[in-house]
């Protein structure tokens, strides 16, 4: 069965993702829908773009990843098909795939502009249902990516600083991502960690001037209700509270300056 995933930022109390959901099975009825997430914060293109990032190494090839955080919906903003590693990601062209972009080989990059495989009626608040969805759909059935549009070259990056290494050995980053648990994760992968602060030893993690203390390997290693950082399991640096909320504890949010010293 073909796979289609959905992100977005429309949340779980309106009818917007049944409606997209409905479009793709009139069109592919044996088509697997995977609910990413719906919870996206209104409008924050950053962590739609982390999200994806997270979950695409886990899919396989053939998959279709539908995400819709979209503020300039209607506006002359451009839909994308972007393929990579043979899985294929409908957006729109505001950054959202960014974060792929910086990891994986561009297999092949179109606007998407076939009206012929649009709804007949075309919303111009809700791109979501009548043009990502049904070109989800006829992708899902066996259309040729070819179909969606034109190539094109060039695509919308954000613009995210990246760690940077200090003169001492230490490196500098930022939080980049809260999750449900508070948990604040930066842009410090584990490789990146490695290559700045090299056969350092006792070194010690800082959100902002609070010093957390050395690296750990998981929560529990803390009691609770401490304050612990590690490499977790998106594979880069987080900080966190055993059984605690960080975010909310340490008045943390992305932006806020990490560095490993």
């Amino acid at each position: 069965m073909p796979i289609i995933t959905l992100t977005t930022d429309f949340g779980e109390a309106d009818h917007y993702v049944a409606c997209m959901k409905g479009v793709m099975l009139q069109l592919c009825p044996t088509a697997q829908l995977v609910d990413v997430t719906h919870t996206i914060p209104p409008h924050d293109v950053v962590r739609g773009a982390f999200v994806l990032r997270q979950i695409f190494d886990y899919y396989t090839e053939g998959t279709i990843h539908v995400v819709v955080v979209d503020p300039g919906v209607g506006t002359t903003r451009r839909l994308i098909a972007a393929s990579y590693d043979g899985q294929i990601i409908l957006a729109p062209d505001n950054g959202l795939v960014s974060l792929i972009h910086r990891d994986f080989a561009l297999d092949e990059l179109r606007a998407i502009a076939n009206t012929r495989i649009f709804r007949q009626e075309i919303s111009s608040t809700f791109h979501g249902r009548d043009v990502l969805a049904p070109v989800a759909g006829h992708l899902a059935r066996g259309m040729s990516l070819v179909n969606v549009g034109p190539l094109i070259e060039q695509l919308e990056i954000l613009n995210l600083d990246p760690p940077v290494p200090l003169p001492n050995g230490g490196i500098e980053g930022q939080v980049l991502y809260v999750d449900h648990f508070g948990n604040l994760i930066t842009n410090i992968s584990e490789t990146e960690l490695a290559g700045a602060v090299g056969s350092k030893v006792d070194l010690n993690v800082y959100v902002g001037p609070l010093r957390v203390g050395p690296l750990r390997t998981t929560y529990g290693d803390v009691s609770p209700g401490e304050i612990v950082s590690l490499i977790g399991s998106t594979g880069m640096l987080e900080v966190a509270i055993n059984q605690g909320n960080a975010a909310s504890q340490l008045r943390a949010s992305p932006g806020t300056i990490v560095v490993v010293r």
